[in-house]
């Protein structure tokens, strides 16, 4: 039954797929390869469910694969589980746009797992049995504990499921041409189908599959892009420097500022630091909302649940920061060649964000765009990306449900009184529950700037989780009641400065720049001037000083004037060159033409957020900087000024299985 079930599952979803595919990246006369790729990836991935499915008869083998994952197993599945699109389109794609601060994002989140080897991983596997929620119950108040962790997970878990959702049905849509909704359709089938039947030993080994792939993809791609150079890091860099398409994009970046540079300025630009992340502070929230924030993940904390012990645990972090360190290594090969190869312009033209820039590589590395084997290597590489979101949509979804079923469920409504099988019942249904929702809400957001569901997540995780599992550890005076404020006030902390923040989406600026495009900007006399005046005017838009004037801007025309320009100037080209290069860049005008059009009817007569700002109150982007430390306050006020009896008791049982990991595998709910 369950056979038949998973590869019900599996023809749905590939079925969907194949109906609605339309276009995309890829050449209509290649779309049979790509499904061909994606075919076999997915029945890869199919047959693992089915394998695990046959192995899943207890709820410790449903949430923690029975415990039986070894360290350099769980290294490879905590790689695939943290490796996300993000990681593999996102950052590629941020290099090959602004160079050296894209890069930042790789050294954030690897230094994020020094922080989970040296104080998380083996405390969490001697005292918890499977969630977030067993870590804090141990010594505090287990009803009013689970509660608080479970709502703190699922909060975090739907915030980056949804932008993972969403940016699987987008990624989908541009490779290959699925409409949105079929493709969010197609990941939550897929999803499900590892969750509901073969739990955490599916996930685990679709994690380990789609990191093998991943990694196997990118040092491919490293190869083919570093080969030409020697594998010479310095001969790289100075072909960067030196490439034009580098010059002209750091040139269009710095604006008026890049007039009086010369080529060779404008291309070691690109390596130095500024072009994207512009502001000090800025950089050090997000940095903490990284670093912090990955120890707080609860999805990443359910994998330490599933290795037998704690010196497993340690050598599961350990393979993972070296298999994980070496993929961001790699993102930087990947970003810079597709800004050489490829070019800002031909990448932000099918993908405004950058996130195609990864795959267009693969393209032009096979062989170009009408070559079988560029196709070949751009079909794998969406076929990994998108194995890429389904498991860690998996290992998401695995994390919501576990606090659904095993911490409200199991722990506080039924008092830890639930038969195994009601367990894994209960599981099973909070995972199709889950799923759905995941469905729904990411159909939802068609259309929506996702970002700040990302930023929420890490901010929530950073602001909430780790203080109170932290603080829990590893301070005697820690108790119920500073956990479960602050929990409650980091969290709401975060998500509050982020719906303030420039993630937002606020109608009178993209109208503007809406205008812009179709407009063009007229001649100015000097910069707006811009808020500086200490650290306040930095965070709040409080208050405002104005700078001295700047020399005047010259006026900018407009994408439909450039492109009726440029219509009377293909009517006279006869270079069969020219005239394909001035086609393209006519059909980059009309996309951005269709685009502005798109939001100005959109947004009209609209002029605030969904919150009812007109421009953002809070300037930074993440609020790491403000939630984390109050997250952190709040516990520690709140366990100072009041007493809790159980907390103080337990602590030298804590304390003791924490360091040593006695009787870990008989833990239980006080």
């Amino acid at each position: 039954m369950n056979l038949k079930l998973i590869g019900g599952a599996a023809a749905m979803a590939l079925a969907s797929m194949t109906a609605f595919a339309g276009e995309g990246a890829v050449a209509e006369e290649y779309k049979w390869l790509t499904f061909a790729v994606f075919g076999a990836i997915i029945a890869v991935t199919m047959y693992i469910t089915w394998w695990a499915a046959k192995r899943v008869h207890s709820t410790t083998e449903f949430y923690a694969a029975g415990r039986s994952v070894t360290g350099i197993q769980n290294g490879w599945a905590i790689a695939g589980d943290y490796l996300s699109a993000a990681s593999f389109l996102g950052i590629a794609g941020l290099i090959s746009l602004y160079g050296y601060d894209g890069f930042m994002y790789s050294v954030g989140w690897l230094v994020a797992y020094i922080t989970v080897l040296l104080v998380i991983a083996e405390p969490c596997r001697n005292i918890g049995k499977y969630t977030l929620g067993d870590v804090l119950a141990f010594r505090n108040d287990p009803k009013k504990a689970k509660t608080i962790a479970a709502v703190s997970t699922i909060t975090v878990s739907i915030f980056y499921l949804t932008a993972q959702m969403v940016g699987g049905g987008i990624l989908v849509k541009t490779l290959i041409g699925i409409d949105y909704e079929v493709s969010v359709i197609a990941v939550g089938i897929l999803m499900l189908a590892y969750v509901v039947f073969g739990g955490m030993v599916a996930t685990t080994w679709v994690q380990i599959v789609k990191a093998a792939l991943l990694v196997t993809a990118s040092i491919l791609l490293v190869v083919f892009t570093w080969a030409p150079y020697g594998f010479s890091l310095p001969a790289f860099l100075t072909a960067v420097v030196g490439d034009a398409d580098v010059q002209k994009q750091v040139a269009k970046l710095l604006g008026d500022a890049a007039t009086n540079m010369t080529p060779e300025e404008l291309g070691q630009r690109f390596l130095e630091p500024g072009l994207f992340l512009k502001s000090p502070i800025d950089q050090i929230s997000l940095g903490m909302a990284l670093v912090f924030g990955t120890a707080g993940m609860p999805h990443i904390l359910m994998r330490f649940f599933t290795v037998p012990t704690a010196q497993e645990a340690r050598k599961s972090v350990i393979w993972a920061m070296a298999i994980i360190g070496g993929f961001y290594v790699l993102t930087l090969f990947l970003g810079m060649g597709a800004a050489m190869n490829v070019g800002a312009a031909n990448i932000t033209a099918v993908d405004k964000g950058g996130n195609m820039a990864g795959p267009l590589l693969a393209q032009y590395l096979g062989g170009g765009a009408d070559s079988m084997l560029g196709n070949f290597f751009l079909a794998f590489v969406a076929a990994v990306a998108f194995a890429t979101i389904v498991a860690v949509v998996a290992g998401l979804v695995l994390a919501s449900a576990s606090a659904m079923a095993h911490d409200l469920y199991v722990g506080v409504v039924k008092g830890d009184h639930a038969t195994p099988q009601e367990q894994v019942t209960a599981a099973r249904i909070a995972s199709v529950i889950v799923g759905i929702i995941a469905i729904v809400i990411g159909i939802m957001a068609k259309g929506q700037n996702v970002a700040h569901l990302v930023a929420m997540a890490f901010a929530v995780a950073a602001s909430s989780n780790l203080p109170a599992v932290f603080l829990t550890l590893y301070w005697r005076r820690c108790n119920t009641n500073g956990v479960v404020w602050g929990m409650l006030v980091g969290a709401t902390t975060a998500i509050a400065l982020v719906m303030v923040s420039p993630n937002m989406t606020y109608p009178q600026a993209v109208i503007k720049d809406a205008k812009a495009v179709l407009e063009g900007t007229p001649a100015k006399d000097a910069v707006e001037a811009k808020a500086s005046e200490g650290f306040i005017c930095e965070l709040f838009t409080v208050c405002q000083k104005a700078e001295p004037a700047k020399p005047a801007i010259a006026a900018k025309p407009g994408a439909m004037e450039k492109l009726a320009k440029l219509n009377e100037k293909m009517a006279s080209l006869t270079d069969p060159a020219e005239l394909e290069k001035a086609k393209s860049d006519a059909a980059k005008l009309e996309k951005d033409i269709k685009k502005a059009e798109g939001d100005l009817k959109k947004f009209e007569g609209q002029t605030t957020s969904m919150v009812g700002l007109e421009k953002p109150f809070f300037l930074l982007k993440n609020p790491g900087l403000i939630s984390i430390p109050l997250g952190f306050l709040v516990v520690v006020l709140l366990s100072l000024f009041t007493r809790d009896r159980r907390s103080e008791e337990m602590w030298d049982e804590l304390y003791v299985r924490q360091n040593t990991g006695i009787h870990a595998e008989g833990v239980v709910a006080h």
